[in-house]
């Protein structure tokens, strides 16, 4: 069959976020049978759904194991891993609620669950995709004083505070994703698509900017303050330095009466004339200064290893989400002036849904504690089965 070029609602073959389709606009595109067929499910349309299909279990196993892994050792009972552990039940909540609808959105091109699903869907996509990025923000926010005002923060960083920044974001979220509801009006002929589509335009710019922008510009700012004051850390601990200030300390602790080089050597001396061992003097001394030396170095490779982390974090998020939010912040700003192929949509949206995936791969692979303990879980699981 020719292809023909119709002008039909956007939304109606796009399976994107709701807060991207806060738009009324329509959109023409050339109605492919490659896309949205209803003949059957092609070849295409199946490899699609696979590939959906393993990303959701995907998300949810990692996501699982983040939750049993900080749940099952005592020593990841901590504050910070609260909020680690928390990120992962609101990804684990995305891979529930709203990956499974939206592959069978994505492949039929059509909604057919009815208008109560579709409202439940569009509340739980907005709600726990905004609570995902913003645990992202908590817990960069928790590293931060964390590291700029370690003593004070130590006796603020209890189980309760976390909770307060868990439930503060879990409302924040709530707000963005309940407006649309009350103003959507259920039509018999909107039951064929699923999606937030209004002309209220300052709505969408509240969503976008709350959910994404704002958070991002915050990411940035912390993360690029955490990133100076590690590398601040790395240099103040080089090895030049660090030897120096060693070696000097180890001259005064070891001589109290006197801090010359001299009278260390006389106080050597008078031992050797004693004992018979000045080399075990010297031996102490080496062996002090090297250990103390070895744990600078570690802390050092730590700082760094930790400011890559935090390159990698803010590099995912932006990767993933930036395109689905250009496109959601300007497609009901230029509606019939901007065209997209439905695929784009539905690409840039399973982008953003990736970064749930991510997360606790980033989040547990650079953490020591955690790989081991995820290690032994997994060695556990084996051993029972």
């Amino acid at each position: 069959m020719e292809a023909q070029t119709t002008c039909q609602p956007a939304s109606d073959n796009l399976n994107v976020l709701q807060i991207n389709d806060s738009y009324d606009g329509r959109s023409c595109f050339t109605d492919l049978d490659s896309y949205g067929d209803e003949s059957g499910l092609s070849f295409g349309s199946i490899i699609l759904s696979i590939i959906l299909i393993l990303i959701t279990l995907a998300t949810f196993m990692s996501n699982a194991f983040v939750i049993a892994t900080v749940y099952q050792t005592r020593k990841l009972h901590t504050p910070a891993n609260y909020l680690v552990a928390s990120l992962a039940f609101t990804d684990l909540l995305v891979s529930v609620l709203v990956l499974p609808i939206s592959s069978l959105y994505t492949v039929t091109a059509k909604w057919t669950l009815g208008q109560i699903i579709c409202d439940f869907w569009l509340l739980s996509d907005i709600t726990c995709c905004t609570a995902s990025i913003l645990h992202l923000c908590v817990i960069a926010l928790d590293r931060y004083w964390a590291i700029t005002d370690a003593v004070e923060y130590t006796k603020k960083r209890t189980p309760k505070r976390a909770v307060v920044m868990i439930a503060l974001v879990w409302v924040f979220s709530i707000s963005i994703s309940m407006p649309p509801l009350f103003w959507r009006q259920s039509k018999v002929e909107e039951l064929a698509v699923c999606s937030v589509n209004t002309d209220h335009v300052l709505y969408t710019v509240y969503s976008t900017v709350g959910a994404f922008y704002l958070p991002t510009l915050l990411l940035i700012a912390l993360y690029g303050r955490i990133y100076v004051e590690a590398r601040s850390r790395i240099l103040k601990q080089s090895p030049k330095t660090t030897g120096k200030r060693l070696t000097r300390a180890h001259l005064i602790t070891d001589s109290p009466g006197s801090s010359s080089v001299s009278s260390i050597n006389s106080r050597a001396q008078d031992m050797s004339s004693e004992t018979g061992s000045p080399v075990y003097l010297n031996q102490v001394k080496v062996k002090v200064s090297d250990a103390l030396l070895e744990k600078k170095k570690i802390m050092a490779a730590r700082e760094r290893k930790a400011t890559k982390t935090l390159g990698i974090i803010l590099g995912a998020y932006i990767v993933c989400w930036l395109p689905f939010f250009i496109i959601s912040l300007v497609m009901p700003i230029c509606k019939e002036a901007c065209w997209f192929h439905p695929a784009i949509f539905d690409f840039f949206n399973w982008l953003g849904y990736l970064n749930s995936l991510i997360n606790p791969i980033i989040y547990t692979m650079s953490n020591e504690d955690f790989k081991q303990a995820f290690h032994k879980l997994i060695h556990r699981f084996r051993c029972r089965s």
